[in-house]
């Protein structure tokens, strides 16, 4: 699956570069909201905050009602590991979404794939027991991967230099050792879960200039 994603965002790039200079660009900014879910909360009762991301985006227009669009985002991700145990995590991302749709005028519907890669900057694990809110923040990144990717399916619709977009998103990296989690271990040994990563669906806006 490494290799798939690898071959994807080395094709969608070469793309990129090949189509820069007849392609129609449109610089934007874009925002959203996210709701994550780790690979070792799926029987979690408690549903997470949601996460946030914001950042910059360029798209392309392509002949046949294409569009490549790649972007830089902070991305701020929340999830529960356990019912009174949690993770969040600051990434910097970057998904570079292959988009159809025809233009119909007045708006635009499409459909898109989006592989991604992300890195790391924050780390922290929180809890809450009897009412006492307790955050740790990992600094030392030992067993741990700061390395993402993952890949990104949704749809939307363009309405003038407005965009909303919803994609689900399937996290492929595994972003700790278990046996590095001391904190944590006893509730993946329970779980019989080998490692976690994030995924979930995100909402976002983009507005294009």
């Amino acid at each position: 699956m490494r290799r798939i994603l690898c071959v994807a965002i080395v094709s969608l790039a070469t793309v990129f570069c090949s189509t820069e200079l007849f392609a129609q660009v449109r610089w934007g900014i874009t925002g959203g909201l996210g709701w994550s879910q780790s690979k070792v909360s799926e029987i979690v009762e408690e549903k997470a905050p949601a996460g946030w991301n914001a950042g910059l985006t360029v798209s392309f227009d392509l002949p046949l009602g294409f569009s490549l669009q790649p972007t830089l985002r902070y991305h701020h991700k929340d999830a529960l590991l356990t019912n009174n145990v949690g993770q969040k995590m600051d990434f910097v991302e970057f998904p570079l979404a292959l988009q159809w749709g025809p233009d119909l005028l007045i708006f635009r519907p499409f459909v898109e794939a989006a592989p991604y890669v992300s890195y790391a900057l924050s780390n922290k694990t929180y809890s809450s027991v009897g009412g006492l809110d307790v955050t740790y923040e990992d600094k030392s990144w030992k067993d741990k991967q700061r390395f993402g990717y993952g890949l990104g399916l949704g749809g939307g619709i363009e309405v003038w230099r407005f965009q909303i977009s919803a994609r689900y998103n399937w996290d492929f990296g595994t972003f700790y050792d278990v046996a590095g989690w001391n904190d944590i271990k006893d509730h993946f040994d329970e779980l019989n879960a080998e490692s976690s990563s994030f995924g979930g669906v995100t909402l976002n806006l983009s507005f294009f200039f």
